[in-house]
């Protein structure tokens, strides 16, 4: 019997320490507007299983291949959470004060602002409302309360390497080095 060279054909898929590079559109479930587009000249990469993502999202990418297309929903509650009423505060306006005077170029009202909590971590806010002596602030995340739908594709998938790893996300085009 003739020997025949075989070719072993093997297909990566995406799993715990790939680095994943895909495109996609984010719509609010149901909704026309774009959120965001991620296009084939500008993919998002990153390290599967490093826990940087949200796992829902993870999940619904779990096992495709290369060239695989995707159509997937996150609900609220498995992507950033349910809108939070005890989130949205009325701050005294004294701690919008800079030398004495306030600083309305940095509250504007629909933007976001930064502050900081009584440990000094940043906090990121939406300001709602400037009164006479408050200032309302949402510190939900802005996706808070909406059902995503992401549509995209797997650009490339390819082996963690061991300083990926170790660092916790992808290294390469379009990923910051750390």
């Amino acid at each position: 019997m003739p020997y025949l060279a075989a070719e072993i054909l093997y297909i990566m898929q995406i799993a715990p320490n790939k680095v994943v590079a895909i495109t996609y559109t984010l719509k609010e479930e149901g909704a026309s507007e774009v959120i965001e587009t991620v296009s084939a000249t500008d993919p998002f990469y990153f390290l599967f299983g490093a826990g940087n993502l949200l796992p829902a999202f993870e999940d619904a990418l779990s096992g495709l291949e290369v060239g695989n297309h995707f159509d997937f929903i996150l609900p609220a509650e498995n992507a950033y959470g349910l809108l939070d009423e005890t989130a949205v505060v009325e701050l005294p306006i004294s701690i919008f004060m800079i030398d004495g005077r306030f600083a309305e170029e940095y509250v504007i009202v629909g933007e976001m602002i930064q502050l900081q909590d009584n440990q000094g971590n940043p906090l990121m806010g939406k300001v709602l409302n400037r009164g006479l002596e408050t200032v309302t602030i949402d510190f939900n995340h802005p996706m808070a309360g909406k059902n995503l739908h992401f549509v995209g594709a797997v650009q490339a998938i390819r082996d963690a390497s061991s300083e990926e790893m170790d660092h916790g996300h992808a290294h390469g085009p379009n990923t910051p080095h750390h």
